[in-house]
């Protein structure tokens, strides 16, 4: 008998970016378990980064309804048009005003819209569970509100952990009590809390014993992606490569001033040397390239579609990793992580030496370096230009680990959870 999941998910394609994947993964590996999907997501102009390429990967049995704008970041992008970059200060300055009056975020508006489309579908029956994955919280509190209002099993998906305690301060003594209370409802009355990092997973754990007998850790994980037949290597450079989100990014320029040392040193490579910044960005950080010297050497392409990502990682002979700094990002790891390693190429991250991000690179033959040291980034650089430049392209090292995070496998076992929420069995 084939069952049905409602996906409550701000970030679904055409919208791109990080969180976008682990939800498309959802609803194209679920069904082959017996599991068909509703979604209910933005507009399909409610982010600052699109690419349209990944509505081919949703499947056509997918449900999707969509409920426009009701966010602050639609509202902006609607004022000024959406575009792959932008101005942190700006930006900045807005999210601090969000986190003073919008609680638990900026999405708030979107997530009561979606709330009432949520509970009017699963109203008209069909649907078995109700799954609300964050970023961003205010999702989790819509979907509270459908589970306690409609009895159906809820599932609380974290990709990262709660933002107002985690990754932003709170204004006030009185905000991070609301946050706090809000998470703790969310904790207390899901029926399944799913984590991507372990380090979350653990600190639920490590909070509640009843708590942590209703967790999971499920990886964010990614998709094989092999070269395509026509997909060749750059012999006459040695490629740098950085594929996500730059914005508000502290090491984006630790590895623009690294290069530029690096320049500084050996001049020659100039002529050798690319650097390929690939996502959306701060225009900063463009402008910090132009007064490093490094026009022609760095390159900002802005977004572009995730095939075109996965082969700009597989030309690369150094990928670079970093997160935002901070003790509330030791939760997260990294989606692109994962693609990373698949890609089989040398990552060089800028990480906390305990992080588990850091492990993970660790355990794939990577290197770990500590957040804004260009000193040794620079040098990482370095010997690797150097051993590039005697004897060549670095060859393929995908670990062979890495196939227990395949999206196919996780996907198998949300199903399987699903399941035992419905009366099957995990």
């Amino acid at each position: 008998m084939r069952r049905r999941v409602l996906l409550l998910a701000h970030f679904f394609p055409p919208l791109a970016g990080g969180g976008v994947h682990r939800a498309l993964s959802f609803v194209r590996y679920l069904p082959a378990h017996g599991w068909d999907c509703t979604v209910v997501c933005a507009g399909e102009d409610d982010y600052w980064v699109r690419d349209a390429s990944l509505l081919a990967s949703v499947p056509s049995g997918t449900e999707v309804l969509r409920v426009g704008g009701g966010s602050a970041l639609s509202a902006w992008l609607r004022l000024r048009g959406g575009a792959g970059r932008r101005r942190a200060g700006t930006f900045a300055g807005l999210r601090a005003l969000s986190d003073w009056w919008l609680l638990p975020d900026s999405y708030a508006g979107w997530s009561r819209r979606a709330r009432t489309v949520a509970a009017r579908r699963i109203a008209a029956g069909g649907v078995d569970v109700l799954l609300s994955t964050s970023p961003p919280d205010s999702a989790h509190l819509a979907a509270a509100d459908i589970a306690e209002s409609s009895g159906i099993p809820w599932v609380a998906d974290f990709r990262d952990a709660w933002i107002g305690l985690g990754f932003r301060t709170p204004p006030t003594a009185w905000h991070r009590s609301r946050h706090r209370a809000m998470e703790r409802r969310v904790i207390e009355r899901a029926d399944l809390v799913l984590t991507a990092s372990r380090t979350h997973f653990d600190e639920l754990g490590a909070g509640s014993g009843a708590i942590a007998r209703k967790s999971g850790h499920l990886p964010n994980g990614f998709e094989p992606s092999p070269a395509a037949p026509d997909e060749s290597s750059d012999p006459d450079h040695f490629r740098i490569a950085y594929t996500g989100t730059l914005s508000l990014m502290e090491d984006a320029a630790t590895l623009l001033e690294a290069v530029h040392d690096l320049l500084a040193r050996r001049p020659e490579a100039r002529r050798r040397i690319r650097l390929d910044l690939a996502g959306p960005y701060d225009l900063e950080y463009e402008d910090r390239a132009t007064a490093l010297g490094l026009t022609g050497i760095a390159r900002f392409p802005g977004p572009v579609s995730h095939a075109d990502s996965r082969a700009l990682q597989r030309r690369a002979d150094a990928l670079i990793l970093w997160k935002p700094r901070g003790k509330g990002y030791r939760t997260m790891v990294p989606g692109k992580l994962y693609e990373y390693l698949d890609s089989g190429r040398p990552v060089l991250a800028l990480l906390p030496a305990d992080d588990e991000a850091a492990g993970l690179v660790r355990r794939a033959g990577g290197d770990v370096l500590p957040p804004g040291d260009r000193g040794q980034l620079a040098r990482a650089l370095e010997t690797r230009y150097m051993a590039w430049k005697q004897g060549g392209r670095a060859p393929l090292a995908r670990p062979g680990w890495l196939t227990e995070y395949e999206r196919t496998h996780l996907a198998a076992r949300l199903a399987a959870h699903l399941d035992a929420l419905t009366g099957g069995t995990t």
